[in-house]
């Protein structure tokens, strides 16, 4: 299903070369925010597939193979019309099998005025954790890029943190992911150590494997 998920989101997968840029169309239509989304890159032990919009994949090849050079991010920037935008990369983990953690979620839509702002962008029902007076407290979005893979995201009310509730949560999420026939991802920043122990605890190990994007510059 991963490989599914890959080809469907980027365009191609495996990668043909250690850097494989592919033209897709998918660069050019809104995703899961409804934003257009114009570079989205994923490597793996076998290379990295570069996804960009099909007008701009010579131009992207021309700019090299070396991800790690500030000319490579800066050139991706100028290309795709993003002048300062920042190109990175986040750790990339998924689940096949996920541990019952219990189910201390409720799924509600995002529209739900119980809903937090950060979770009402998201295409899919998001899962949220109620206190005693009905109030939010943690809840996990569901972006569903296809139907074939569904990514993840938590976050924890600062009074709520240390209960174990975001891994318990991402584990109740996952579960339905599978239920429903798509693969479970996980992102998080390389330096997270906290939420590197979230993905672990919930089932989804580190593979190695990375996503890539441009991001725009802190304000």
């Amino acid at each position: 299903m991963l490989v599914r998920h890959l080809r469907s989101w980027l365009g191609a997968w495996p990668p043909s070369a250690s850097l494989h840029v592919v033209g897709s169309a998918a660069r050019e239509r809104p995703g899961w925010d409804g934003r257009v989304h114009a570079l989205l890159g994923v490597g793996g032990p076998e290379g990295t597939v570069l996804s960009v919009p099909s007008s701009a994949v010579e131009a992207v090849r021309a700019l090299g193979d070396d991800l790690g050079s500030p000319t490579f991010g800066a050139g991706l920037g100028a290309v795709l019309q993003r002048p300062g935008a920042v190109f990175g990369r986040s750790v990339l983990r998924w689940a096949e099998t996920v541990p019952d953690l219990g189910e201390p979620g409720v799924w509600l839509s995002p529209t739900d005025p119980r809903v937090p702002a950060w979770l009402r962008p998201f295409n899919g029902e998001v899962l949220v954790v109620l206190d005693a007076h009905g109030r939010y407290a943690a809840g996990v979005g569901r972006k569903l890029h296809d139907e074939f893979g569904h990514e993840l995201a938590v976050v924890t009310e600062p009074a709520m943190r240390g209960r174990g509730l975001a891994r318990r949560l991402v584990a109740q999420a996952a579960r339905r992911v599978l239920a429903d026939g798509a693969v479970p991802t996980y992102l998080h920043d390389p330096n997270n150590a906290a939420s590197a122990r979230v993905a672990e605890a919930a089932g989804f190990a580190d593979h190695g494997w990375s996503v890539y994007g441009l991001w725009d510059p802190p304000s």
